[in-house]
């Protein structure tokens, strides 16, 4: 009997070792399964393919229903992919609520009234949404002059971005875009370009101004996080050559941590300036070190993931507060 128990309890063991081998390979398998998930969620959403993004959030989703930041990616995705009545809806089913679901929200509706309330053209590669009587030659002449500026800039940085983008050529105040503006904003980049219709009279003012807006429009699809703003803002006044040559302006130096922030926070508008001169300043300094606009692409490409001052380092030998050093 004595022997009958300890093989018994022996069987018990195995059995228990045997279920345990199982089960921890069967979570290890669901553990490496749900990594390659995220993995290939997060390769999607910096790359832009929107498609591939939902279809690997909504999978994780499945496992974690109730995960509020890939129910925040996955409102984001709709909202990317132009369905904001469905974003719209999305979002009021949550039962949570943030100021970044709430932005999303406020965009997504005042783009839904767009939607509604402008005109439309669209060429290979944009959508123009226009306020008014616009001419038809106006609307035309601003498509044409994008297209111009999209394949100059592609050749440029031997970058293709994968979505069509818009522009928005605005009379009232109502269509600047979400959120406040300094009375010295006038063309702005949130996902849209925003251009006022009144340049439309003045090539010399509206050609630069595409330019400098659509490379805002590159640098977001060549990296889908943020990076500092005088690296942003320096090459696309770059681009446009409006302010090459400008004289230093008058006041003390900014501080880097304004040069990173937005620019559109200043409310003064000759402390903006000097914002936008160092900015450029700084960049021209990282482009006497290397010209090609190929390896700033791949350095602007880097900036998504680590400190910028590491990727400046590998770039171009210097750090961000060197390059303002040089330029003082």
């Amino acid at each position: 009997m004595k022997n009958l128990i300890v093989t018994f309890l022996s069987m018990v063991a195995i059995l228990f070792l045997v279920r345990t081998v199982i089960t921890g390979k069967a979570e290890m398998d669901s553990f490496r399964k749900r990594e390659a998930m995220v993995a290939e969620a997060t390769e999607c959403l910096e790359s832009g393919d929107w498609s591939c993004a939902e279809k690997a959030v909504r999978e994780l989703l499945c496992d974690a229903p109730h995960d509020t930041n890939l129910q925040m990616h996955l409102a984001i995705i709709l909202y990317e992919q132009e369905r904001y009545e469905e974003c719209r809806s999305y979002i009021a089913s949550l039962n949570f609520k943030n100021q970044d679901l709430e932005l999303i929200d406020k965009k997504a509706a005042s783009l839904i009234r767009e939607m509604a309330e402008l005109g439309i053209e669209r060429s290979m590669h944009f959508r123009v949404e226009f306020e008014g009587n616009l001419s038809k030659r106006d609307v035309m002449e601003a498509l044409a002059v994008l297209e111009v500026a999209y394949d100059s800039l592609c050749r440029l940085f031997d970058f293709h971005p994968e979505n069509k983008m818009h522009l928005v050529l605005y009379e009232s105040p109502q269509y600047q875009g979400v959120g406040p503006r300094p009375e010295w904003v006038g063309a702005v980049y949130d996902g849209k370009l925003r251009i006022p219709v009144n340049v439309m009279e003045y090539q010399e003012v509206y050609r630069p101004m595409f330019f400098h807006e659509l490379t805002h429009a590159f640098v977001r699809a060549m990296t889908r996080r943020p990076v500092p703003l005088w690296i942003n803002e320096g090459i696309a006044q770059i681009i446009d050559a409006s302010r090459t040559g400008a004289p230093r302006p008058e006041g003390g130096v900014p501080s880097l941590e304004s040069l990173a922030a937005p620019f559109v926070n200043e409310n003064n508008t000759s402390r903006a300036l000097s914002l936008y001169w160092y900015s450029q300043r700084m960049v021209e300094q990282l482009l006497r070190r290397n010209g090609n606009f190929v390896h700033f692409r791949e350095f602007i490409q880097g900036l998504g993931k680590r400190d910028p001052d590491e990727v400046l380092q590998e770039f171009y030998g210097v750090t961000a507060s060197q390059l303002l050093d040089e330029v003082k």
